[in-house]
């Protein structure tokens, strides 16, 4: 065997700086010194990787996670290039000091159910009319 991380290894490992990154930004997003704009994509990635809804379910083969190999970690790439860095190393270094477990979260979950509301609102008034035309004219041939 050579010297080299197995796969499962470097995955775990990943898998590690990924919860570290979210505790470190949560702790971001609760200081006073990030913008808002920071702070407000900071509390969406939060919310999107603790709510127990997903934009594409788990239970969908190869796409349920998918979306949490890509968005998540996008997400949070994001959020951490727009908090300062002195407030990210102060948030590194809280979250070094005081490790806890990042539970699954009510508020990310409501806050998840309105963006997908919002979304599928934004959607509909896109597509409404086609689909208003659609709909009417499905109903006239029944």
């Amino acid at each position: 065997m050579s010297g080299r991380p197995g796969l499962l290894d470097r995955l775990r490992r990943a898998a590690r700086h990924l919860k570290a990154e979210l505790l470190a930004l949560s702790h971001a997003a609760r200081d006073a010194r990030t913008p808002w704009p920071a702070r407000a994509v900071a509390l969406l990635v939060l919310a999107y990787a603790l709510s127990p809804i997903d934009l594409i379910p788990d239970f969908i083969p190869v796409l349920g996670y998918l979306d949490d190999l890509l968005l998540v970690p996008a997400g949070l790439w994001l959020a951490l290039r727009l908090v300062p860095p002195a407030v990210l190393a102060d948030a590194r270094a809280e979250a070094a000091r005081h490790p806890r477990k990042l539970a699954r979260s009510g508020w990310g979950l409501a806050l998840m159910l309105a963006v997908y509301a919002l979304l599928l609102l934004l959607l509909w008034r896109w597509l409404g009319p086609g689909v208003a035309g659609w709909w009417a004219a499905r109903d006239s041939v029944q």
